[in-house]
This record gives structure tokens, C-alpha cells and sequence, in this order.
């Protein structure tokens, strides 16, 4: 299992790595999150501990993570990709982030949505 917390342009080219390695097979998944970099401080009021959301105490990093989606039987070959992004760094990364999504994305097979389709048509027909 290879876990990597880069920087950010290092996350971008293991992320494009990631998504030309999913090129070639016919079935996989790559499972891009992000969220909010909580850090705990120590001193908090009990307003600040009911409801941390309301009062941040000041521009918060995001955290980006990305995968390869494998199942824990394949553990062993699972990739995954985390870096963290400061509130001052946002815009720029998010334009390079949105690049080699894109790209990344073009090489990837879409889902054959015809069986659905069709057994969706078939269960409006018989009702």
C-alpha cells in the first residue's frame, strides 16, 4: 500500500499517474474526497464544543485525499494520495486540480447505462 502526504504538486502527478494507470482495465474506480482540516486546540468554550462550525478562528487548510478504491483483500496494491492545502494556496490549486481531473477523467471508461435503461422501460411497460 503506497500512502503519500505530498505536496502539492507532487499530489498532482501521483494523481496523474493514478488516473493513466486505471486507463488500461475495464473495471476500477479512483475516489477523489476533500474536506476541512480540523486541527484540536486545546482550549475551546462549551458554545466552541457544541458547535465548532460556527465560530472557526480563521481560514481553515483543506484536506485533499485521492484513491484507487481497492477492497481490503488487494490492500497491498491500494494507492493513496493525501496532501493538504492552505487557505492562501486555494484558488491556484484548485485550477491545476480541475486540469488533471479533466484530463484524468477523458481516459476513464464511462458506465454502460443501457441495461438500466432498458430494464427501467420494460418495468414502466408492464405497469
Amino acid at each position: 500500500m503506497l500512502t503519500l502526504r505530498a505536496r502539492p504538486i507532487q499530489f498532482f502527478d501521483k494523481l496523474g499517474h493514478l488516473f493513466n494507470h486505471r486507463k488500461g482495465s475495464d473495471h476500477g474506480a479512483i475516489y477523489l474526497t476533500q474536506k476541512r482540516l480540523a486541527y484540536d486546540p486545546s482550549e475551546q468554550s462549551t458554545t466552541a464544543k457544541l458547535f465548532p462550525d460556527l465560530l472557526p478562528s480563521g481560514p481553515v487548510p483543506i484536506i485533499i485525499r485521492a484513491t484507487n478504491g481497492k477492497s481490503k483483500r488487494d490492500r497491498s496494491d491500494k494507492d493513496k494520495l493525501t496532501t493538504v492545502v492552505q487557505p492562501h494556496e486555494l484558488e491556484a490549486f484548485y485550477v491545476r486540480y480541475a486540469d488533471v481531473c479533466k484530463a484524468g477523467m477523458t481516459t476513464l471508461k464511462p458506465r454502460d447505462k443501457s441495461k438500466k435503461k432498458a430494464k427501467a422501460k420494460k418495468k414502466k411497460a408492464t405497469s
